[in-house]
């Protein structure tokens, strides 16, 4: 009896790989597009060794100028600081509490109806799209000068970063305790409240936090549209050239961000009871604090005999020292919440009594005019914005690629390094892009160079802990897979580590693009170039028909910005 014969393979036709989808390919000729535009954009700008030449010789009578420091009377200084946080403190808070509706008609699985998803989506977008100096330049003609406006620009500004990550957060909960509850007959609320809320309230309360450490660093920016703090300070030490005030005030403002950040990072681990993994100095102080027992998670219910008394005691919760902790905490936000108000010196009342002031608003600001400019002055003008914008993505880019592994665990060649590298990120990332961008304009005198430059380097600080985390979170599997056939940590690093970490990398890239066109155009208020320069021009002449104008083209702008990175991060899924 004859062997069976073999079925024939097609080895060429195995080997193959299938052909990329169209997605893929529109993707990647987006994402060339982008990188393109970008070299081009450094290119434009004018980077050449001669010009920092020039700018070295200018550091040292910059120095002179600035030194020595001179501080205000301690009773002035610590006013401005109390308003300061005061009005970053109520303007977030305002904002967490203005983004739950929205964040609940934008969660697809929350939404009463579909048609209001994207509806709550554009909310969000069009807020982040609008500078928060510009609400508050136009907050001014409605309200007193003071603290107000600064409060709702921050306030209505910071809904589009809080909403959209609260309800991308309820979209990914875990729908069982929802259905339970839903079981028992309860309504739509009653869902929510219950079996929603308590599974997202340590992303809000963390978004939250992390806003509100932004928003100090941007309130820099609300002195020049007069609100009080010290910004405002600061703008008056500039606009005098008593560069002594000014510098120290930039110090003090740099070492608020940086306690901040600190002050930040315990409050989120004492509040969701979780230890932090990181290096960070907060990160260090939290591990030392103690946690409230029993927050470390488990994989196993209950026993069967331990629900009912479970049931019970969570019934009667005895007065022990978790709960005396975690109402301590909760009587400590109040506190703060409410020193906040006082301390931010708003006239409150205020809001009762505008409202007569919005038809002399409305007649201000409508219809739009671009006039006596030109269409072809603003597309110029946007064209250098996007350039800057651009620009500094890429240099951070560049340099967060060879700073960002030396602060993960997994990629730094020893901890002193990592440190090291995470100390370098965390106080680059808290100086303030307009301080950096006036300093570099005294030195190297007005144009694009210094804005770009100033948000390079700020970017570097927020990109390379980004893609830090995300070389520290890449899967495991493949790196023991690579190490077990004898692979040295180089080869592991570029051949798993790296490559995994290759699609969190280009959607951090690009959300900070995104966020460096915003960042670009309120550069303009210290003569950085670009439609910032025309939007802040048109304010001070009381063009709030050209503010209009203005913000309606920066909204379309970051509308394609974000598809164009949606489609890109898609493709990358």
């Amino acid at each position: 009896m004859s062997a069976p014969e073999m079925p024939t393979v097609d080895l060429e036709r195995v080997v193959r790989r299938p052909p990329p989808a169209p997605s893929k390919l529109v993707a990647a000729g987006l994402l060339f597009a982008v990188f393109a535009f970008a070299v081009w954009s450094l290119s434009e700008i004018g980077f050449t060794a001669e010009a920092f030449t020039e700018s070295a010789d200018k550091v040292g009578p910059f120095l002179d100028r600035m030194l020595p420091l001179e501080f205000p009377p301690a009773a002035e200084l610590w006013r401005s600081i109390g308003v300061t946080l005061g009005v970053v403190l109520c303007g977030t808070v305002l904002s967490a509490l203005l983004s739950l509706p929205i964040a609940y008609v934008s969660a697809r699985n929350t939404s009463p109806a579909p048609w209001l998803v994207p509806i709550g989506r554009a909310i969000g977008v069009v807020a982040r799209a609008v500078p928060d100096v510009v609400l508050a330049m136009l907050f001014v003609l409605l309200f007193t000068l003071g603290s107000l406006p600064g409060i709702l620009a921050i306030a209505l500004h910071s809904i589009g970063m809080i909403s959209k990550l609260f309800a991308d957060a309820i979209e990914q909960i875990d729908e069982g305790p929802r259905q339970a509850i839903r079981a028992t007959g309860a309504s739509r609320a009653q869902e929510f409240w219950s079996g929603v809320f308590p599974q997202v309230l340590p992303s809000w309360i963390a978004t939250t936090l992390h806003r509100s450490d932004i928003n100090l660093r941007g309130s820099v920016l609300l002195g020049y549209a007069g609100i009080i703090g010290l910004g405002y300070d600061l703008r008056i030490a500039l606009e005098s050239l008593n560069y002594h005030s000014a510098m120290a005030f930039a110090l003090v403002i740099f070492s608020l961000c940086v306690l901040f950040e600190i002050v930040s990072t315990v409050i989120r681990a004492q509040l969701l009871g979780a230890a932090p993994t990181g290096r960070s100095l907060g990160s260090r102080i939290a591990r030392r604090l103690p946690r409230p027992a029993g927050t470390g998670t488990s994989l196993a219910g209950p026993a069967e005999g331990d629900r009912a008394a479970a049931v019970r005691a969570a019934m009667r919760r005895p007065w022990n020292g978790d709960r005396v902790k975690s109402t301590a905490a909760l009587v400590a936000t109040v506190v703060v919440v409410v020193a906040a108000v006082i301390g931010s010196e708003a006239k409150w009342l205020d809001l009762f009594s505008f409202w007569g002031q919005i038809p002399f608003l409305v007649e201000r600001t409508w219809p739009p005019s671009i006039e006596p400019r030109t269409w072809t002055n603003v597309f110029d003008a946007l064209l250098v914005t996007l350039e800057i914008a651009a620009a500094a993505t890429l240099i951070s880019a560049v340099l967060s690629l060879i700073i960002g592994p030396l602060a993960a665990r997994n990629a730094a060649p020893n901890g002193v390094v990592r440190a090291v590298a995470r100390l370098f990120l965390l106080i680059i990332r808290s100086i303030p892009e307009l301080i950096l961008a006036i300093v570099l304009i005294i030195i190297t005198g007005l144009g694009p160079q210094a804005g770009t430059i100033a948000l390079a380097v700020v970017g570097v600080g927020l990109l390379g802990k980004l893609i830090a985390d995300s070389l520290e979170e890449a899967a495991l599997g493949p790196q023991v897979a690579v190490r077990s056939v004898g692979a040295t940590r180089t080869q592991v690093f570029f051949s798993s580590t790296a490559r995994l970490s290759v699609p969190a990398f280009v959607g951090h890239t690009l959300y900070l693009f995104d966020s460096n066109i915003r960042s670009a155009t309120v550069l303009g208020i210290v003569a950085a170039g670009g439609i910032g320069y025309y939007l802040v021009d048109a304010t001070r002449v009381s063009r709030y028909d050209q503010v209009t104008a203005f913000v309606i083209i920066l909204v379309a702008v970051v509308l394609v910005i974000e598809a164009i990175s949606a489609v890109i991060r898609r493709a990358l899924r």
